[in-house]
């Protein structure tokens, strides 16, 4: 009993740490620019996985054929992954922006489905249709017009098909690597393409700028619980329930994330809104119905929640 509730409080635990990221970075926009949260997540992000492995000695040689995998990771997610998701973030609230990310699973199954051939059962099929109609319920009004920003949209759907080519590439890798191993690597990577943009576009505001340490805090909240602490209590988490009954709690993050979004920034929910968030979270589920191999269903609970 006591078991069951440390892994399903961990896994809940790490949902809610993943849907307050969409609004840690709300807060943090309001003092510094997407790219410098960015930067900072990365860096900050990568120094406290870099000492969890150095204590668990769980650091390992890459092998040499691997190292373009890992580059082409780091170029999908998180450089062009964090690239559409914090600038559309900027357009739209953070529960549509949580929404939208939702429908990756969704992606990445026609990704593979496209390259792979991997075949899919009729439920998922319907589930991909489904979720992509409430997408389309959340966002448009009845007159045709589209509710939300259309540059913030399309921004948060460059993140989504970014994550899915991530999927697709990190399926080469899971078997040989621990998953905190190669995010912490690939966010390595990430912050070195990152630092030229941080250098050229947003240093000098900056250090023109001025930010106390409370405006900091959301920046630091995304570096320790988003991008750590909630991925080492998911990875704790999927080891002891699996990888199918792990990920389904994914799917809530929407939800969660309108919740505190409501409570903490005032965002408003029509019923449109509320209909097309469960018909997204209906078709998500069943999308991933024993519809996918084992070894990308292993890829897909990185993909989206690892920087």
């Amino acid at each position: 009993m006591n078991n069951n509730l440390r892994i399903y409080g961990s896994v809940i635990l790490s949902m809610i740490f993943w849907a307050f990221s969409f609004i840690w970075f709300k807060l943090a926009n309001k003092t510094f620019g997407p790219i410098t949260i960015v930067f900072f997540r990365l860096v900050i992000s990568v120094v406290l996985l870099s000492s969890y492995l150095y204590i668990k000695k769980k650091f390992i040689r890459i092998k040499r054929e691997d190292f373009r995998f890992f580059l082409m990771l780091a170029v999908f997610e998180p450089f062009f992954y964090f690239l559409g998701e914090s600038f559309g973030l900027t357009y739209v609230s953070a529960t549509v922006g949580s929404v939208l990310i939702s429908t990756i699973p969704v992606v990445a199954a026609i990704s593979a489905w496209i390259i792979f051939r991997e075949r899919l059962r009729i439920i998922n099929y319907i589930g991909i249709v489904l979720s992509f109609v409430g997408v389309l319920i959340f966002i448009i009004n009845w007159d045709g017009t589209i509710t939300y920003n259309a540059k913030g949209i399309s921004l948060l759907m460059l993140a989504v098909i970014s994550a899915a080519g991530y999927n697709l590439t990190l399926s080469r890798l899971v078997g040989s690597y621990s998953p905190v191993f190669i995010v912490n690597f690939q966010n390595c990577l990430g912050s070195v393409l990152f630092l030229p943009l941080f250098m050229g576009f947003e240093l000098k505001h900056l250090t023109a700028a001025s930010f106390s340490v409370s405006s900091l805090m959301p920046v630091i909240a995304l570096a320790i619980f988003a991008s750590c602490f909630a991925f080492i209590l998911f990875a704790y988490s999927v080891r002891h329930m699996g990888v199918t009954r792990a990920n389904v709690f994914t799917n809530f993050i929407p939800v969660f994330t309108a919740v505190f979004s409501f409570i903490i920034l005032g965002d408003k929910l029509t019923f449109q809104n509320i209909a097309g968030m469960v018909i997204v979270i209906s078709g998500l589920l069943m999308s991933q119905i024993n519809g996918r191999k084992k070894k990308y269903d292993e890829a897909l609970v990185l993909t989206g929640k690892t920087a």
